[in-house]
């Protein structure tokens, strides 16, 4: 199978670097596009801290998710085509990227972290409700 365009499903964990390595490992040799899409930490997570600091809190995160993005795509040594920073459900961010941007693989880490094991479930949405390959990565130690 042939793609033109890998998403792949990162956080802001050293791991992510694996999975940026695995997609640049299969998009290089097809000179295939690659984007990256995460979730945005929800400052309501902090929910002991005053409510006007919450929107600081969320510029502060927001910040450096983006800044964990650029060191991802400086890593690379291959160019990211699209950086997505979503909220809510990854799995219905994840399907509207595939339509929008014509994704056909989609690469999520397999791990036992909150977000990696939210990616895995949303995996198994994409897998169920779409036409788009998906490829898991196991990460870490088992």
């Amino acid at each position: 199978m042939s793609y033109s365009h890998v998403l792949v499903c990162v956080a802001v964990t050293p791991e992510s670097h694996q999975l940026v390595a695995r997609a640049v490992s299969i998009a290089r040799p097809l000179n295939a596009r690659i984007s990256l899409v995460t979730l945005a930490t929800e400052p309501e997570m902090y929910n002991q801290l005053a409510a006007p600091m919450l929107e600081n809190i969320r510029e502060v995160l927001q910040e450096e998710t983006q800044q964990f993005l650029r060191e991802l795509e400086e890593k690379a040594h291959y160019p990211v085509a699209r950086t997505f920073i979503a909220t809510g459900e990854l799995s219905e961010h994840i399907l509207d990227i595939c339509r929008k941007e014509n994704i056909d693989l989609v690469i999520c880490g397999n791990h036992n972290q909150s977000f990696f094991s939210r990616a895995a479930c949303s995996a198994k949405a994409i897998v169920s409700s779409s036409q788009v390959d998906v490829l898991l990565v196991p990460l870490g130690g088992h």
